[in-house]
C-alpha cells in the first residue's frame, strides 16, 4: 500500500520538528509538549535510530540531559523542560518507568550506532537508576512495586502495586545489563510458575492483569480491563510465553481493541459506577469512555501492537495493522498527517496534541519491524 510508505516519509518530518538543542520534545507542535520526557524520548527513537544517523545527536542529548538531572537517589526524570510551571521546576519525577525506560535507551543507542562512549559514560547512572527500581521492591518479591499515576497513564486509570507495564519494562533491562538469573526469576514469578499469590497472567481472561496488589484485586466486582501497551510489551520482550503471546493477540482481535485503528489502550473502558473509578478522573478527558486515557486510541501504542504481531509470526495480519495506523496518522483536524496523541476510541476523531513524537517514531518501528520480518532491540 502506497500509504505505508508515504506515513513512514512524513513520520521521519515529524520527528524532526520534535528536535532540540537539549533532546527530543514528545511534540512538534508550537503549543504542544515542548519538554524532553524520559519515556517519549526513548520510544520515539526506537523508531528514530532505524533510520541511519539523523537522529544520533539528539538521541545522545536527551540522555545526556536525563542523565545530568537524576536525582540524589538515582531517580531518572519523568521530565525535563518548563512544561510543568506550576510544578516551581523544570525537573520533574514521581514516575517509575522514565528509570527503565532511559536504561533500555543507553543500551539501544550503543547498539544501533555501535557507539558505547555514551554508555560507559552514563555506567554509573544506569547502575544508579537499576538500584532506585529495585528499592522499589517494598516486598522483597523481586517485583518493583508503584503508586498510582506513576507510568504513562499520569491521570488514569488507577494502577499500583505490581504493574504489568513496569514488569515488562523491569524484565527488559535486567537482560540488557546480564542480569539473567534475576531477569528468569522475573518471568516466573509473573507468568505464576514461582508465587501463585503473584501471578500476573489470568489464563481464563487471556491477558496480563493491569495490575495485582496483595488481596486488592480480589475487590473486584467485574472482569479486569485489558492493559494494552503492558500485555503488549510482555509479549515484544518475551516476558509473555508464546502461547500467553497468541492468547493476548487472539483477545484484541475477538473484543476489537484494534478497531477502528490500531489500538484502545484499555478495554473495555472505566466508567463511574465501576469499583475502581476515582474522583480525580473528573480532572482529565478519560472521564469519558474511549477518551484519552480510558479506552482511547494511542498510535503509539499501535506501533507495539504490530511489533507485537510481527514477534508472534503473524506477519499478514502485521502489514494490514500497519495499513491502518498509518491511516490513523493521516488523520487531522486540518490537512493531513497530523500524527495525533490519541484519537477518539469509537469514531477515530483525532484528539490531543498534534505532530507527536512517540506517535511518528513508533510508525516507524512498526514499519522497520515488518521490513524486517522480526522484532528489533527487543
Amino acid at each position: 500500500m502506497i500509504i505505508i510508505n508515504d506515513a513512514y516519509n512524513e513520520a521521519k518530518k515529524v520527528l524532526k520538528k520534535c528536535v532540540t538543542p537539549d533532546g527530543l520534545h514528545a511534540s512538534g507542535s508550537p503549543d504542544g509538549y515542548r519538554a524532553v520526557w524520559s519515556r517519549d524520548a526513548v520510544i520515539s527513537l526506537l523508531g528514530g535510530s532505524l533510520v541511519g544517523n539523523e537522529f544520533k545527536g539528539v538521541f545522545a542529548r536527551s540522555l545526556e540531559t536525563l542523565a545530568k538531572n537524576q536525582s540524589v537517589n538515582g531517580q531518572i526524570p519523568n521530565c525535563v523542560g518548563d512544561f510543568n510551571v506550576d510544578r516551581n521546576s523544570i525537573v520533574t519525577f514521581t514516575t517509575v518507568d522514565s528509570s527503565l525506560w532511559f536504561i533500555i535507551g543507553e543500551f539501544i543507542y550503543a547498539k544501533t550506532y555501535k557507539d558505547r562512549k555514551l554508555f560507559l559514560k552514563h555506567k554509573k547512572s544506569i547502575r544508579r537508576a537499576l538500584t532506585w527500581i529495585q528499592y522499589q521492591d517494598t516486598g522483597e518479591d523481586h517485583l518493583p512495586e508503584q503508586l498510582p499515576t506513576s507510568d504513562w497513564q499520569d491521570a488514569f486509570p488507577h494502577k499500583y502495586g505490581h504493574v504489568i507495564n513496569t514488569q515488562a519494562l523491569y524484565y527488559q533491562a535486567l537482560k540488557i545489563l546480564g542480569q539473567k538469573k534475576e531477569a528468569d526469576i522475573v518471568k516466573k514469578i509473573v507468568n505464576g510458575q514461582a508465587r501463585k499469590d503473584l501471578n500476573m497472567f489470568d489464563k481464563k481472561q487471556g491477558f496480563y492483569l493491569p495490575w495485582v496488589w496483595k488481596n486488592h484485586d480480589g475487590d473486584r466486582e467485574q472482569e479486569d480491563w485489558f492493559d494494552s501497551l503492558g500485555n503488549l510489551l510482555a509479549i515484544v520482550t518475551e516476558l509473555a510465553e508464546p502461547k500467553q503471546a497468541n492468547g493476548i493477540l487472539n483477545y484484541i482481535e475477538s473484543k476489537g481493541v484494534n478497531e477502528p485503528f490500531p489500538i484502545k489502550c484499555i478495554f473495555p473502558p472505566l466508567g463511574t459506577n465501576d469499583p475502581e473509578w476515582h474522583s480525580y478522573f473528573e480532572k482529565c478527558e478519560a472521564r469519558e469512555p474511549f477518551k484519552y486515557a480510558n479506552g482511547g486510541i494511542w498510535p503509539f501504542i499501535g506501533g507495539f501492537y504490530v511489533a507485537a504481531l510481527v514477534k508472534a509470526k503473524r506477519m499478514s495480519k502485521a502489514r494490514e495493522e500497519l495499513g491502518s495506523l498509518a491511516r490513523a496518522n493521516k488523520l487531522a483536524l486540518k490537512g493531513e498527517w497530523a500524527f495525533n496523541e490519541w484519537l477518539d476510541g469509537v469514531e477515530g476523531k483525532p484528539a490531543g496534541s498534534i505532530y507527536q513524537a512517540w506517535s511518528a517514531g513508533m510508525y516507524i518501528y512498526a514499519y522497520k519491524c515488518v521490513q524486517a520480518k522480526k522484532v528489533l532491540f527487543f
